[in-house]
């Protein structure tokens, strides 16, 4: 079984295809996407990096074993299960025949027309249109094929809808809107069946398709280009040198973008400006999270992390909640069910100053729920304040307990330890999960 790191920068859908792979496969991966473990425009620069990734690109896989690969649709099949692949030569075929189809139809005119909308690349209608019509060209072939079809490669997921709903994902989230994808049913039904399967979302989080097509935003795209440096006034008396004039060009009819500017723009997705720290009103706390955070991970749990929390806690300045699965007839085998708590565990890094958690699986495969406890800053659930946080909350039930009742202290206690009666779930502990 596979084993190793992938090296990426947040959000990026070439990596989610490896990522999902490896949820289907099992295959043993951690994401490198923030500092301090990788920092996107730096370490990909290093001489370290290059020697084994010599483009300097990302996703970049290094195997525990030193095998590297870049590449996304490689570093997938290497992740992938014969079920995957393809089971027989024709289906296999057929696979490579979609992951094709994904990078060299739909990528092009969906990155003409969604990266305007981000304000990753500069608005030409020209282009816009004609990228609409392709993506329907697109979505016809599709919705013809999935007519009488629930998955594009047999009878299950294969690395065909991994990577076409992969290419696919910003098409969905912000310009498909309904009246424009409603001659689409089938192509729509497939979709949002393969992205709720437990390995999509374990990686996916939850996908909102859009409402409302999102359009070009002129101010959002000026504050993403880099400033330019005032030109110097010329002398007094200094005329300029005419220029001659330019002979008019003829009119090209515009093409999608060059694979090297997709790159770049998709980059600079990791490079949107800061937004505003959600916490930054509240004054601040005398608790330290951090120091906590130490206790629990270096000291026991029982006789020195929990009574340090409780006699720290600042009730003003944080709150803890409790959370539910709200679909625990979903969960089958509990290696799957983990990977539900680890992939929003991966994708909320954003969050991990601001708060801790200790969530548990309970039961065995096809019998099991998830519940925790979570701490965060300030008096309201976290995953409201900042969309970049919105990630599977609301797969979950969430409670804010009241912090001097019994319930709250045994709930702290037993979640933090990973042991106790539980009265309130009926089952016992499984394993866990620590976000921190």
């Amino acid at each position: 079984m596979a084993a190793g790191t992938l090296y990426t920068y947040p959000e990026n859908w070439r990596a989610f295809k490896a990522q999902i792979a490896a949820q289907y496969s099992g295959a043993r991966l951690k994401v490198s996407s923030a500092a301090p473990a990788f920092t996107f425009g730096q370490t990909n620069r290093t001489p370290a990096f290059l020697n084994n990734f010599p483009l300097g690109k990302v996703p970049a896989y290094q195997g525990d074993d030193g095998f590297c690969l870049f590449e996304s649709n490689a570093i997938a099949h290497y992740l992938s299960n014969d079920a995957l692949r393809g089971a027989s030569p024709q289906d296999a075929a057929q696979v490579l025949q979609w992951v094709s189809f994904a990078d060299a139809e739909i990528i092009p005119p969906a990155s003409a027309w969604v990266f305007p909308t981000l304000g990753i690349m500069q608005f030409n209608k020209q282009a816009t249109e004609q990228a609409k019509e392709e993506v329907k060209k697109i979505l016809a072939v599709l919705n013809q094929h999935l007519n009488t079809r629930t998955f594009l490669v047999g009878e299950r997921v294969s690395l065909a809808d991994v990577s076409v709903v992969c290419s696919m994902l910003w098409l969905y989230k912000q310009v498909l809107e309904p009246s424009f994808r409603q001659p689409y049913a089938n192509v729509t039904r497939w979709f949002v069946t393969c992205v709720n399967q437990p390995q999509f979302k374990a990686v996916l989080g939850v996908v909102k398709l859009c409402d409302k097509m999102a359009q070009f935003d002129a101010k959002k795209f000026a504050e993403m280009q880099p400033k330019k440096e005032t030109p110097q006034k010329k002398e007094k008396g200094v005329k300029e040198a005419a220029k001659p004039k330019e002979k008019k060009k003829e009119e090209k009819k515009p093409a999608a973008p060059p694979a090297e500017e997709l790159d770049e723009c998709e980059a600079a997705l990791a490079a949107e400006p800061k937004t505003k720290d959600p916490f930054a009103h509240l004054p601040k706390s005398s608790f330290v999270l951090d120091d906590f955070k130490r206790k629990y991970s270096n000291e026991d749990t029982l006789t020195v992390a929990v009574p340090h929390f409780w006699e720290n806690f600042d009730r003003q300045g944080y709150s803890i909640w409790y959370s539910e699965y709200n679909y625990p007839k979903e969960l089958t085998m509990t290696f799957m069910s983990c990977n539900l708590i680890t992939g929003m565990f991966q994708r909320l890094d954003k969050l991990r100053k601001n708060a801790f958690a200790s969530v548990l699986l309970f039961g065995g495969n096809n019998d099991s729920t998830i519940s925790g406890i979570w701490v965060f800053r300030g008096q309201d659930l976290a995953f409201t304040l900042s969309s970049d946080w919105q990630i599977d909350y609301e797969s979950y039930n969430w409670r804010k307990l009241d912090v001097d009742s019994e319930e709250c202290k045994t709930m702290v206690k037993e979640y933090f330890a990973w042991e106790g009666e539980f009265k309130h779930v009926g089952k016992a502990v499984n394993q866990g999960k620590v976000f921190k």
